[in-house]
């Protein structure tokens, strides 16, 4: 559960600097709507290359995680599964 915290925390920090940076950079009118859609799309497109990048070290741990909760559920499974037999 922790890597999953650490993990979404530091995506959520990558998309956040990066739409700061891409606000401050683009020269875009941000009174209409669609700037501020635009300058997210690009955010969200830019920070997930960025955080493939920089977070692979928690995105293993994050996905570590997750296997070792499906695998101790499937044995939970197959144990009880043998005591019907």
């Amino acid at each position: 559960m922790r890597s999953l915290v650490t993990y979404t925390a530091a995506r959520l920090a990558v998309f956040a600097v990066t739409a700061g940076i891409l606000y401050l950079v683009l020269p875009l009118d941000y009174g209409e709507p669609d700037a501020l859609l635009l300058l997210l799309a690009v955010a969200v497109l830019v920070s997930g290359i960025v955080s493939y990048v920089l977070l692979a070290r928690f995105r293993e741990e994050f996905s570590a995680a997750v296997v070792d909760a499906f695998m101790g559920v499937r044995s939970a499974i197959d144990r009880s599964r043998r005591k019907e037999d």
